[in-house]
């Protein structure tokens, strides 16, 4: 290896700022490159909301057969993994650029109380796993309606006496 040194001292600037850029990118944006063989297992990127009637998490798996994936709750913890395979390699296959990653993945989340874990569904459409788990009745939010008492002004029902106001428990529509 011979070392060649540039005549200009600016030249030395440019290639030094590359090589700056190069590591903050190779560090934030693309982590796993430096990490190899140490990171196998990669992560899972999620988008998870709460409805009023449902838990839905959806997971993007570009590559992945729906047969390869796994779901489980168990303790409040969903736990989504599976294995995206790669294709086979011939001796005469030469890559000139092999981004695409395969192997195993698993994430990890834990869920708020109150879901119906055993009414979960879950459904896969273009590289995209939906899963929708249901809220249970007694946790959905409801609203208190105070019915007015006969003279037209409506009465707090801790402090009402009998037949002057009550309450309607509704579920929302």
């Amino acid at each position: 290896m011979t070392i060649a040194r540039r005549p200009s001292p600016f030249g030395e600037l440019v290639s030094l700022r590359q090589a700056m850029d190069r590591l903050f990118e190779d560090s934030f944006v693309r982590p796993r490159m430096w990490a190899g063989s140490a990171l196998e297992s990669s992560s899972l990127a999620l988008d998870a909301k709460v409805t009023a009637d449902e838990l839905l998490v959806r997971a993007s798996l570009p590559g992945v057969k729906p047969e390869d994936v796994e779901i489980t709750i168990e303790n409040g913890t969903l736990t989504i993994s599976g294995e995206s395979r790669s294709e086979t390699k011939e001796e005469s296959d030469q890559y000139l650029l092999q981004e695409i990653r395969r192997g195993t993945f698993a994430r990890s989340v834990t869920l708020p109380n109150g879901l119906e874990a055993d009414k979960a569904a879950a459904t896969f459409d273009n590289g995209i796993l939906t899963l929708r788990i249901p809220r249970a009745e007694q946790v959905k939010p409801r609203t208190i309606r105070i019915t007015p008492t006969s003279d037209g002004s409506a009465r707090d029902i801790s402090t009402a006496g009998a037949g002057h106001a009550t309450a309607r428990i509704e579920q929302p529509a």
